[in-house]
């Protein structure tokens, strides 16, 4: 039997047990009337929207910036530690971004290179090579993806404490169950 019916949010409706799961084999939702199943669904499709949204960001400050998601996460990873005075070795970013030093020394050419980072002796450690974002780097950084977390930090302190409380645990139990998911597979 097919349906000249057309759904007015296609998007949503990958999202709707009552689309992907029509009897309940997974989704056990007898006990709830439409508008709740309407109200899930519409917090699924927000986190959805979110994540396409935090992709979109993460894939332009990369293109922008020349880099890819490890050597991002390298950077954040030095300007915090600048920020609170620590001192960063290769060993300790290998060890933060769980890669082989082989491919941290690698990271740190293609860093040094591009101008993002300085090698320089360790303070007291005459032996180990002291790592550094480039202030230019930082700047570039702070503006573009530094304003919009400024942003989401906004966004997380207009909640009041309770709320944070659910949308903590919400974001838990999602991390917790794609965690466990491939253990099921």
């Amino acid at each position: 039997m097919t349906s000249d019916r057309t759904p007015p949010d296609s998007a949503a409706w990958l999202l709707d047990p009552r689309v992907i799961d029509p009897s309940q084999e997974l989704v056990k939702r007898s006990a709830m009337d439409d508008d709740e199943v309407d109200s899930i669904v519409g917090v699924l499709a927000a986190l959805r929207t979110w994540r396409e949204a935090e992709q979109a960001m993460s894939e332009a400050s990369q293109k922008h910036m020349k880099l890819n998601a490890t050597d991002m996460k390298a950077l954040r990873f030095l300007m915090a530690s600048r920020n609170v005075g620590a001192v960063v070795t290769p060993g300790l970013l290998a060890e933060t971004l769980r890669i082989s030093t082989a491919s941290t020394t690698k990271l740190l050419d293609r860093l040094e290179r591009a101008g993002h980072v300085l090698r320089s002796p360790h303070p007291t450690d005459r032996r180990a090579l002291m790592i550094t974002v480039t202030d230019a780097t930082r700047t570039d950084a702070r503006e573009s993806v530094g304003r919009i977390h400024a942003r989401r930090f906004e966004a997380a302190a207009r909640l009041s404490p309770e709320e944070r409380d659910i949308v903590i645990r919400f974001l838990s139990d999602l991390s917790a169950f794609d965690e466990g998911a491939g253990a099921d597979q």
